[in-house]
C-alpha cells in the first residue's frame, strides 16, 4: 500500500499584480478578477524550472525524513521546461544527492502532477521502488505571450512536491484518468523553437465545467469515499470560475476547497501540489483526512485520485 509521507512547495519571491499587467496589455484589475478570480501571480526572475523543482522537492524530502539514497524514482511533471536532456528530474536528483533512482520528466499538461502521482503509486505498489519523489514544476513565464491579454493574465510560476512511500495503510486511491484527443489543440504550445502558451478559452471553460465532474466523482467512488465525506478538494487551479462550477457539481459540503489560483495564478502541473502543500502546511485539512485531487488541461486530459493528507 502507498501513502504521501510529506509535501513541499516553493514559489518565486517576485509578485506580479493585476495592476502590473495593466502596464503591459489593455486590461484592468476588475476585468481579470471578474473573468478569472486571479489577483496576483509569482514570476521567477533568476530561477529555472530545475531551481523551482529542487527547492520544493528538497522541502518534501526533508519533511519525510527519507534518506535520499532510499528514493527509487524521481518524476517531474512539467510542460514548460526548456531542457530536454538531461531531464529536470535527473538534475533534481543530482542536486538532492539521490544516487541511482530512475529519473524522468512527464508532460501531461496541467494534469501532469496527478498523472505522475499515479505513476509513482503504481511503481511503489509493484515493488519497483519503496519511495518515490513526485514534483510538479513550471516556469510558465518563459512560455507566456505577454502581448496576449487573454492568456498572460492567467499564468504564474512555482513548484510542489510529494514523497510517495510504501505504507501499512492505503493513502492513495485508484486513479481515474483519460484524454480527449479530438480536442487536443484546445490547449497548446505554439511556435516550436520559441514556444508560447495558447488556448481556446471558451472551449476549455465549457469542457471543464460540463464534462469533468463525473470523472471526479468516479475517483471518489473508486476510493470508497462519498463526496460528502471529503475533507478537501484540490483541483487544477486554472480559473476560479471553473473551480467553483466543478465543485458545485460534486456536492461536498464539508470539503475545504483550494483557491490558490487567487494569489498564485495558473501554474499548470505545479498547481495541484502547490495548493495541496499549502492546505496541509496551515492545517486547513487534518492529517489522515481524505482529499480529492483532480487536474485537467492540455490534451485535453484529466487525472485524479483521493489521497489521505500527511
Amino acid at each position: 500500500m502507498t501513502r504521501i509521507s510529506a509535501l513541499g512547495h516553493h514559489q518565486p519571491e517576485h509578485v506580479m499584480t493585476n495592476e502590473d499587467l495593466t502596464r503591459l496589455v489593455d486590461t484592468s484589475d476588475e476585468w481579470i478578477v471578474r473573468r478569472t478570480g486571479i489577483s496576483a501571480r509569482r514570476i521567477a526572475r533568476d530561477e529555472s524550472v530545475t531551481d523551482l523543482a529542487a527547492a520544493a522537492a528538497g522541502k518534501a524530502l526533508a519533511g519525510s525524513g527519507t534518506d535520499p539514497a532510499a528514493i527509487g524514482q524521481v518524476i517531474v511533471a512539467t510542460c514548460s521546461a526548456i531542457d530536454r536532456v538531461p531531464s529536470i528530474a535527473a538534475q533534481v536528483a543530482g542536486r538532492l544527492g539521490i544516487p541511482d533512482a530512475v529519473a524522468f520528466d512527464l508532460n501531461n499538461g496541467c494534469a501532469g502532477f496527478t498523472t505522475a502521482l499515479a505513476t509513482a503509486d503504481h511503481t511503489v505498489r509493484a515493488g519497483a521502488a519503496r519511495h518515490a519523489l513526485v514534483i510538479g514544476a513550471e516556469k510558465m513565464s518563459d512560455v507566456t505571450d505577454w502581448s496576449d491579454r487573454t492568456s498572460c493574465v492567467l499564468l504564474g510560476d512555482g513548484a510542489g512536491a510529494a514523497v510517495v512511500s510504501a505504507g501499512e495503510a492505503d493513502g492513495i486511491g485508484p486513479v481515474v484518468w483519460g484524454s480527449d484527443p479530438a480536442r487536443r489543440d484546445a490547449v497548446r504550445m505554439r511556435d516550436a523553437w520559441q514556444p508560447r502558451f495558447a488556448q481556446d478559452g471558451q472551449s476549455v471553460f465549457r469542457w471543464a465545467t460540463t464534462e469533468l465532474a463525473p470523472f471526479a466523482r468516479e475517483a471518489c467512488e473508486r476510493a470508497g469515499i462519498g463526496t460528502h465525506d471529503l475533507a478537501g478538494i484540490v483541483t487544477h487551479q486554472a480559473n476560479l470560475r471553473i473551480i467553483e462550477a466543478l465543485v458545485r457539481q460534486l456536492d461536498a459540503p464539508q470539503a475545504v476547497v483550494a483557491q490558490d489560483v487567487v494569489e498564485s495564478g495558473n501554474t499548470s502541473a505545479a498547481s495541484v501540489p502547490l495548493a495541496l502543500a499549502k492546505l496541509v502546511e496551515r492545517r486547513a485539512v487534518p492529517a489522515g483526512a481524505p482529499v480529492l485531487l483532480f487536474a485537467f488541461g492540455g490534451g485535453l486530459s484529466w487525472a485524479g485520485q483521493v489521497v489521505r493528507c500527511p
